[in-house]
């Protein structure tokens, strides 16, 4: 893990909850006049953990992720998209027929794939797919996507990137390649909570994008099941306080 990986791991729930909550486990054991501070602390990152976990929350987050973006894809007015360009996701370990790590795209890669290929058909435009491979010596992701859209969706990507590492770069890298071929204009296709940041990076990048946001959340409804932990609520906290930290960093960089 990098350093500003880590970093930011440590500003994330569970990790930031953990680290806070041990930190004060040590001080509440501890013979000295921060015991009391010790307790609090560790009594405040055990809240934070539950408070983390509620559907409610996660509810809340990914949302305020999500708002404003078009459930219904338009072009932007003063131009017309030239391409569609589809943002790595995840991986998944093996591909049918194999067991070679990084052989095969993840859920939230698919989704992508599948919404591009719709995209493309209804347009007509051509098809973008970038991001470097997720694991040491695997098949970077923009190739798999590639492969997953002319074996599973019948449907060829003219352009393959594969070094972009994060959403800056995939922007940078994609927008090298469309400005090359006289597009300065493109759809981008990513998960609907992860569209904010990579907007920023293409405006960043100098290309006009319009935003094709796969799989919205659910409205958040308050009711018991809201209320009640659960591990995937804090997974997409998880998510939603990474991508907004990822948004503050996108708007300050240089």
């Amino acid at each position: 893990m990098s350093l500003s990986s880590f970093a930011t791991a440590i500003l994330i729930p569970p990790l930031n909850f953990i680290s806070w909550g041990a930190a004060g486990l040590v001080l509440a054991v501890t013979p000295t006049p921060l015991r009391r501070l010790g307790r609090l602390a560790a009594g405040l990152a055990l809240t934070g953990l539950i408070i983390a976990s509620l559907p409610a929350t996660a509810s809340l987050l990914i949302n305020s992720l999500e708002a404003g973006l078009p459930h219904m894809i338009a072009p932007q007015q003063g131009g017309q998209p030239g391409a569609i360009v589809i943002l790595g996701g995840d991986g998944a370990y093996g591909a049918p027929g194999g067991i070679e790590p990084g052989s095969d795209i993840g859920a939230l890669s698919l989704e992508r794939v599948r919404a591009g290929a719709l995209l493309a058909r209804r347009t007509g435009l051509p098809l973008l797919t970038t991001g470097d491979s997720l694991e040491p010596h695997a098949i970077p992701i923009g190739q798999l996507m590639a492969t997953s859209l002319h074996d599973d969706f019948a449907t060829q990507a003219r352009w393959v990137e594969p070094d972009a590492v994060d959403t800056w770069e995939n922007a940078r890298l994609s927008a090298a390649i469309l400005r090359q071929a006289g597009i300065d204009q493109a759809y981008v296709v990513t998960d609907a909570w992860h569209m904010k940041r990579a907007l920023i990076a293409f405006r960043r990048a100098g290309i006009t994008a319009t935003p094709a946001p796969v799989r919205f959340d659910r409205p958040l409804e308050f009711d018991s099941n809201a209320l009640t932990p659960h591990i995937s609520a804090l997974a997409d906290c998880t998510y939603a306080v990474h991508e907004w930290i990822g948004i503050a960093y996108y708007l300050l960089r240089p």
